[in-house]
């Protein structure tokens, strides 16, 4: 459980870098203004991103093999701006919050490299175990 509440943590945090550093993301918090409330909503946009990145991330990434070789792995990136383009669509018109994503070039290309560059940092700097935080 602690895995899984770390794991999302950084997923938000690595979201809202993303939306900081780049032009065209943004969240739709609604009518919404308690800060408290607005963290909630970036938690849960943080679980729908990762459940869509465990669900259908990996259908893709096998689907698009040939892709893979032919672009040397390029192709990861347009795969990651397009589970956060995915992610925004579910939240948005599922809710009336979300994730608000202008254009798929350039503002979901950037923001997927954005998130890999803060996950993968975070990933460093963090143990391996998440048991080995509290000793």
């Amino acid at each position: 459980m602690r895995s899984f509440i770390l794991r999302t943590l950084l997923t938000a945090f690595s979201l809202w870098v993303a939306v900081e550093l780049v032009p065209g993301l943004d969240f739709d918090f609604g009518s919404l203004t308690n800060w408290w409330a607005k963290f909630g909503v970036v938690l849960l946009i943080a679980v729908i991103f990762g459940l869509v990145n465990a669900f259908v991330k990996p259908i893709i990434q096998i689907l698009s093999i040939p892709l893979y070789i032919i672009t040397l792995g390029l192709i990861h990136i347009v795969i990651n701006a397009f589970m956060l383009e995915l992610t925004a669509w579910i939240t948005n018109n599922l809710t009336h919050w979300g994730l608000q994503v202008d254009d798929f070039f350039w503002s979901a290309i950037f923001g997927a490299l954005v998130i890999s560059a803060v996950s993968w940092l975070a990933a460093v700097l963090l143990p391996d175990s998440v048991d080995n935080l509290y000793t």
